[in-house]
């Protein structure tokens, strides 16, 4: 990760911190998101899918499992927003997915509350559904089998 990346430095801060501030920060930078241009938008997006692998699994566990709740409590606009924001991304140039360990996240799906892994799963599958077939393919090509089966792909 180069100095220049300035939203994957907050992520791996964001990591390292304790739940109570953790969360706060994490939620308020989500919200922020949405007030951003679109050129901005695409830069975190980019900046949080290159970060996400230099991070210490454990640490990136506790982030992404926080990110998975707090989007569970947003409006289903703003979840399809950042879902979207991700997804789109990542059909684009599916390498950026294959870094991380797609294993230990479904395990910190599956270890959410059914409500949440719903919320999630529903606005999920309504997001790839919609993407057109190229991008729809691509994007299934690097989900692993096991986790299209949860997701009921």
């Amino acid at each position: 990760m180069n100095e220049e990346n300035f939203a994957g430095n907050i992520i791996v801060n964001l990591a390292n911190l304790p739940d109570f501030l953790r969360n706060p920060i994490l939620k308020k930078r989500m919200i922020e998101f949405f007030t951003l241009g679109e050129q901005e938008r695409n830069e975190v997006i980019n900046n949080a899918l290159e970060a996400g692998p230099t991070i210490p699994f454990p640490n990136f566990a506790k982030l992404f499992k926080t990110w998975l709740k707090i989007l569970t409590t947003l409006p289903e606009e703003q979840r399809e927003g950042l879902f979207s924001a991700y997804i789109t991304e990542i059909a684009r140039s599916p390498h950026k997915l294959i870094t991380f360990n797609l294993d230990g996240i479904l395990e910190i799906y599956l270890s959410l509350e059914e409500e949440e892994k719903e919320t999630i799963a529903k606005t999920v599958k309504k997001i790839i559904s919609n993407l057109d077939e190229d991008s729809k393919r691509r994007m299934l090509l690097v989900v692993p089998d096991n986790a299209k089966g949860h997701l009921n792909f």
